[in-house]
């Protein structure tokens, strides 16, 4: 089992051809690290003492190429290590991340996710950096302290065993003071988790927070993590820097013995100039092995306390094996007995407690019961998500204690009630279960994914089917999907254009090219559309100088200027006393965040009486006028006048900036209005002509062609249902449901609502489409509607197909199954089908009707 592997386990056995590869380059350098000490002395006492320049330059020269040779290899060393240590990290990681994956329920239950996140990165990425030269460095230094060891003892015998002779009394210090190190750094790791998983819990129950304004409770519990954190930071900085500082001591005393000693030789005689220079050289690079030893020690001792805290963590060993050896995954027709079965948690306390039933392939047993009476245990423990202690479950005679989890996840389909959803897409979240099962070795599941019909036919079957639809028309498409979908989308701009023209023309401002837009910015009325593929978008418009260019050409700077000191002037005055009310912010053309930076504007400038603002005020204001919306906000009016020269500026912003002629657009706007093919697709600018795209747009806004002229939430639902009959009658709608497929679900699925969840995870158990179902009150969040749709999939495509065992909470929905279960206190109390339960008047007629 990985957890119970030692830290050199991974050293010894991965890798070891780049280990190896790793010994010879240091080796290597080895000798260019100690080339240069014998040519400083060559130097010295050879060409410097007979003066010859050409031995001068021979000897600098091959100093230099040794020095250029031992740093290059420096540097492979380097990388190699690295990556080393890295590559053999990721076999850690991805053994560990397995193994972790397979530990009973139970575990997760007891270990907090913060402890598990911040095992598998922080402190196994601190392993890491030790591995890669958990050989090479040892090895490597001791035999450079050797060489440069060697070199001195060559030089001067007594010299060199007086300089090395320091080095030993550290071995002594050093250790006790890492120890200490050590027990601090456990209890460092120790409250990381903690701390990991007091800011993890706050995350995750962020809205219990918020909602009991729980904030300094829940800062005192992070802080009292983070003051313990402080003070065993300081602490282990004390002992860092002693041990630091017992390094340079001795650093240091080398030098005062060598100067004292060698010194006192050269002035008799007894030791040449060179070889002073040379021996000082080699003690300043004797310390580097030295202190690379006491690092590589250092760095030992964290990386085993980490690794051993971290293995000891998941030392818990997987209840059922991941996949079946020697044979095939069990193809199960879904017969199910439970004889004589017990579960109990730690402590003894029993659960479940002699369960005994048995279901045929397709029959559909209901369970319910009393409050804690064991229904979801008894579920899981069907479903292999527990094992049981006593007694025995059998599918299709086989003991469930017997199957792999490949067996398991070919033939049992399992729904909770509160399922989780991952980050990404809808589609692949419904696929989930089918890609499982090809990766644990079905193959036949990964070559048969569903294709578009069966997985819209599916998400429509358990009601999801007008949320994907929704999901569809708000996307937002871009640039690279252009092809077919374009087309498309066009044909359906003219379908939907017809309808709404002859039933809900008022619901509607279309964009014509001749007529100034009421229910959109001027900013976007002004460019006939969204500006941004010609670098033009209302946030910091105004800095554009390109686009002020053009107001100031076309005389709209100063009117826009004029239009936005008013409106900053009636909102200010009419929301002053207002402005904790979102309500009337609704209508303001001033966001409620931006109201004070108007609100002083404002009064400056009635204070000073100027008449011409200054250059920032200008832009503030400028900025105003362009996101004024003449429909929606009512704070002031924009002329006739104004709206013409709008309308003006923008039949030449098309012609001279867009680069689209005019004349095209408004001959393409007037057969469109007719009903008539406005022409081929044009190239994507972004204006709102019939042929063009909008890319920064929703479908919806794209097929619409237009603006809604209310935001109110009713007639908004009125118009997606004339947009989404009239895809429907045309065979178009799938093309948007697919594109629904794609809607990013988000984190845990926190786009979705609990009942969208809930659709999406009996619609993946569904078209997984084993032989075995399990939900354990899988319709819980959803409406009545829904849940009658799921039933009668249940009973009308999977009766008699598939065997079915259903936690349920509405005793009503067990009208339709075959075997009707009644849990209390952890045991079986009654047992038939709805009519004779409710004949005998018992536990289950007692239940039945207190829930009505």
């Amino acid at each position: 089992m990985v957890t119970q592997k030692p830290l050199f386990y991974w050293i010894f056995h991965r890798c070891r051809l780049l280990q190896a590869g790793l010994l010879l380059i240091i080796l290597a350098g080895l000798f260019f690290r100690v080339f240069p000490l014998e040519m400083q002395k060559r130097i010295v006492n050879t060409a410097i003492h007979l003066k010859q320049t050409d031995l001068l330059i021979r000897y600098c020269l091959l100093y230099l190429g040794a020095v250029l040779l031992a740093g290059i290899l420096k540097y492979a060393a380097n990388v190699l290590q690295k990556y080393l240590g890295q590559k053999i990290l990721l076999e850690i990681r991805t053994a560990l991340y397995a193994h972790i994956l397979q530990l009973p329920l139970g575990f997760f239950r007891r270990t907090p996710p913060g402890t598990v996140i911040t095992a598998m990165t922080g402190e196994l990425g601190a392993v890491g950096h030790f591995i890669g030269g958990a050989l090479a460095v040892p090895v490597t230094a001791v035999l450079t302290l050797l060489a440069f060891a060697g070199y001195m003892i060559w030089l001067d015998p007594m010299l060199g065993v007086m300089s090395i002779a320091l080095y030993p009394l550290e071995l002594v210090i050093v250790p006790i003071l890492q120890r200490r190190y050590n027990r601090l750094n456990t209890q460092r790791v120790d409250v990381v988790r903690s701390a990991a998983n007091t800011i993890g819990e706050a995350v995750s129950g962020i809205h219990e927070i918020q909602g009991n304004a729980g904030y300094r409770l829940e800062g005192e519990k992070a802080g009292r993590r983070f003051e313990t954190l402080f003070s065993l930071a300081n602490r282990l900085f004390v002992l860092k820097f002693g041990i630091k500082f017992t390094n340079n001591l001795f650093q240091n005393i080398g030098p005062f013995i060598l100067f004292l000693v060698g010194g006192y030789l050269a002035i008799h005689g007894r030791f040449t100039l060179g070889a002073l220079v040379a021996f000082l050289s080699a003690y300043e690079k004797i310390y580097d092995p030295w202190k690379e030893l006491i690092e590589y020690y250092q760095e030992l001792q964290d990386a085993r306390v980490r690794y051993r805290r971290v293995m000891a963590c998941f030392d818990a060993t997987p209840e059922f094996e991941v996949s079946p050896v020697g044979r095939e995954i069990y193809p199960l027709a879904g017969r199910i007995q439970v004889n004589r079965l017990e579960y109990a948690i730690e402590g003894g306390m029993a659960l479940l407690k002699d369960i005994n039933f048995e279901l045929s392939p397709g029959e559909q047993m209901a369970l319910v019961g009393f409050s804690g009476s064991g229904k979801s245990t008894l579920a899981m423990l069907v479903g292999q998500l527990y094992r049981h202690s006593r007694g025995r479950i059998l599918i299709d005679g086989r003991d469930i204690s017997t199957l792999t989890k490949a067996d398991v996840s070919r033939n049992i389909g399992f729904v909770a009630q509160h399922p989780f959803i991952f980050d990404g897409s809808v589609r692949e979240n419904l696929l989930y279960a089918i890609q499982a099962r090809a990766s644990s070795g079905d193959e036949a599941a990964g070559s048969h994914l569903p294709d578009r019909s069966v997985l819209l036919d599916m998400v429509r079957k358990v009601g999801l089917g007008d949320d994907v639809v929704r999901w569809g028309l708000n996307t937002v498409i871009t640039e690279g999907r252009r092809g077919r979908f374009m087309e498309k989308v066009f044909e359906m701009r003219r379908l939907v254009h017809e309808k709404l023209v002859e039933s809900h023309s008022d619901a509607v401002e279309f964009y014509d090219v001749n007529q100034f837009l009421r229910h959109v910015p001027l900013f976007r009325n002004l460019l006939f559309g969204d500006g941004g593929r010609d670098g033009f978008t209302l946030e910091g418009i105004t800095g554009n100088r390109r686009f002020m260019r053009f107001l100031r050409e076309t005389d709209l700077e100063e009117p826009l200027v004029r239009l936005g000191w008013n409106l900053a002037r009636e909102t200010v005055h009419l929301l002053q006393d207002l402005r904790d009310d979102d309500f009337f912010f609704g209508s303001s053309p001033i966001p409620s965040d931006q109201f004070d930076v108007y609100r002083d504007l404002v009064s400056r400038l009635e204070a000073s009486g100027q008449e011409t603002p200054a250059r920032d005020d200008r832009m503030r204001l400028l900025d105003l006028a362009l996101g004024y919306i003449p429909a929606r906000h009512k704070m002031a009016a924009i002329s006739e006048r104004l709206a013409e020269k709008i309308l003006a500026a923008r039949h030449r912003f098309i012609q001279e900036v867009a680069g689209m002629d005019i004349a095209y657009c408004r001959e393409a706007t007037e057969r469109f209005i007719k009903g008539e093919d406005p022409g081929p697709p044009g190239a994507g600018r972004g204006l709102y002509c019939p042929t063009e795209y909008l890319f920064s747009r929703t479908v919806m806004e794209n097929i619409v062609f237009g603006t809604p002229r209310s935001d109110d939430a009713a007639e908004t639902s009125v118009l997606r249902d004339v947009v989404v009959d009239r895809l429907s009658e045309s065979g178009l709608l799938d093309d948007i449901m697919e594109l629904g497929l794609d809607f990013q679900v988000g984190s845990k699925g926190d786009r979705l609502s609990g009942g969208q969840r809930q659709k999406i995870a009996i619609a993946r158990a569904f078209l997984k489409g084993a032989p075995i179902l399990i939900l354990d009150e899988a319709t819980a969040s959803l409406d009545n509607t829904s849940q009658g749709k799921i039933q009668r999939y249940l009973e009308r495509d999977l009766g008699g197909k598939t065997t079915v065992i259903a936690v349920l909470h509405r005793l009503d929905l067990t009208r339709t199954y075959d075997r009707i279960a009644v849990l209390r206190n952890g045991a079986v109390v009654e047992s038939g089908t709805f009519a004779e339960l409710m004949a005998q008047k018992g536990a289950f007629y007692e239940l039945f009707h207190g829930q009505g």
